[in-house]
């Protein structure tokens, strides 16, 4: 399917994993769906698309294993793949896992997985271009949690997610390798398996 899509001149590439037919590429690029160039790369439009794109990847991933999936409420009309966030999302409100100050400074985490009993399963703070220190300090908040954080960015980016996570602040979160980098090219592998795993339940 892959080598089909990169060979036909009919079809371009959006994103890894994302084609579509260049005689949609108008009305698809109105609806968000834009290609990534130099010079569009710091518009606010794109980094949108970006941050919801991933998002969605992460949500259709989550339910492809059986688990709860949740995104902010300040996220859930963000479009993604022809629909909305929310319309993919499992979970309308956050689980009250916790106490209402830590559920509450969980509820802007950009996706999250919960298991049937309704406890985090794994945080994901999608960082296209905003501070990943941010995100660093929320998940250092929650640490005493059982679950799996990542931070989700470009490859490129991942020098710079090491050099904040080693600032002293955050020496728990390094002693017990709490935080882990995915990158967006091993996030759209993930995707691929899921998506290919219920095509295919024999796929290993």
């Amino acid at each position: 399917m892959r080598r089909i899509v990169q060979e036909r001149k009919e079809i371009y590439k959006i994103k890894p994993g994302l084609w579509a037919l260049d005689s949609c590429r108008k009305q698809l690029e109105a609806n968000g769906f834009i290609v990534e160039t130099a010079h569009n790369s710091d518009s606010i439009q794109l980094k949108d698309f970006n941050h919801s794109y991933y998002q969605g990847l992460l949500l259709e991933i989550g339910n492809c294993r059986d688990l709860l999936t949740y995104v902010p409420e300040q996220d859930k009309n963000k479009k993604y793949a022809g629909t909305t966030l929310k319309e993919i999302r499992t979970l309308n409100q956050i689980p009250p896992f916790s106490f209402p100050e830590l559920v509450h400074r969980s509820s802007t985490i950009d996706v999250i997985w919960f298991n049937e009993r309704r406890m985090p399963h794994a945080f994901f703070e999608v960082e296209h271009s905003t501070d990943i220190q941010n995100s660093l300090l929320k998940f250092f908040d929650l640490q005493d949690f059982y679950c799996k954080m990542f931070i989700v960015a470009d490859n490129r980016r991942r020098d710079e997610f090491e050099k904040k996570l080693h600032y002293s602040a955050f020496n728990d979160l390094v002693n017990h390798k709490r935080v882990q980098f995915l990158g967006y090219n091993t996030l759209n592998k993930l995707y691929t398996l899921a998506i290919e795993s219920i095509r295919n339940p024999l796929f290993l």
